[in-house]
């Protein structure tokens, strides 16, 4: 028997010059380098952090494969006073300060560990986004969405339509939200000629979806062959596919994974692209591992930004 040996896959670190970091946290704007120099000893020392090489809290980003987001998304880099110049972005005022969160269907195999589940995810939206109120919708059924939804022809498990689901939370969003995020564990896709879509935003409308289907262990395994011949004799309108349908396990893996989603997909109703500068919870990611290995925090660069 003939064995052929790969080649190792060598990990590459993307590391930017002291002065390019400078520039992005604080511009060559007079107004934004005055504003910074106001910042008091303490997060001037944090801000500091970003420019020394050995710093133990934030470090350069590694890319460990060629799929990789940023090798296979090219993004123009967004710094600070880019961010600060959009005419666009969303900033939260004393009208509209509140972080809503809309569970949609099922987030546990019981309806306590739901109602736990999203507990944890207000408590740490509350710590992460400090100031801002941090509120929870009743949570609805998926038939009460009214969104059409299909068979996966690769995975054979039932996906949403996701901007349906954005028309559904744009109706449901309180005159006082500042944003309004959708969560679910079905999985998604955006129109009929997509795969699959993991959330799916209007920033115009300040609202978000996405779902954690693929975070589950089990999820390319679990079939609902029963589930999938009766939808197919019944109407795409008939919701009661859904009922008792799969679930992923509440496991702290999965809670950490959620959290990570869950503050990044809010960090770009803020207005926060793709971060380029340093490893940062704002990095985008092609797949489950990549997003394991982004840290829960942001960098300097965009924690300034808000």
């Amino acid at each position: 028997m003939r064995c052929e040996w790969k080649k190792p896959v060598t990990m590459q670190t993307v590391r930017h010059s002291e002065h390019t970091l400078k520039t992005a946290l604080i511009s060559k704007n007079p107004a934004l380098v005055s504003q910074y120099e106001k910042l008091d000893a303490g997060e001037k020392r944090l801000m500091d952090e970003a420019f020394r090489p050995d710093s133990n809290l934030f470090g350069p980003i590694t890319l460990h494969s060629q799929s990789d987001w940023i090798t296979s998304h090219p993004e123009a880099p967004q710094d600070f006073a880019e961010f600060f110049n959009d005419p666009y972005r969303k900033t939260p005022s004393p009208q509209k300060h509140s972080i809503y969160i809309q569970c949609i269907g099922s987030l546990g195999n019981t309806g306590s560990i739901s109602e736990e589940y999203v507990k944890w995810f207000k408590g740490y939206c509350e710590a992460f986004f400090y100031g801002l109120t941090v509120k929870l919708l009743e949570p609805v059924p998926v038939s009460a969405t009214r969104c059409s939804f299909r068979i996966n022809d690769n995975t054979q498990n039932l996906q949403i339509h996701a901007r349906q689901i954005l028309k559904f939370l744009k109706k449901k969003k309180p005159e006082h939200a500042f944003c309004v995020v959708g969560i679910i564990t079905i999985d998604l896709y955006p129109r009929d000629s997509r795969n699959f879509v993991s959330g799916q935003a209007s920033l115009t409308d300040g609202v978000r979806i996405f779902s954690f289907a693929r975070y589950g262990s089990d999820f390319y395994i679990s079939h609902y062959e029963d589930k999938l011949k009766k939808l197919q004799k019944k109407s795409s309108r008939d919701y009661s596919v859904f009922d008792n349908y799969y679930v992923p396990e509440v496991t702290s893996v999965l809670l950490l994974q959620s959290c990570k989603t869950l503050t990044l997909e809010i960090g770009h109703i803020f207005g926060l692209q793709h971060c380029p500068w340093l490893a940062c919870l704002m990095q985008g990611s092609n797949h489950l591992e990549e997003a394991d290995q982004r840290p829960l925090d942001l960098c300097p660069i965009c924690l300034c930004k808000l």
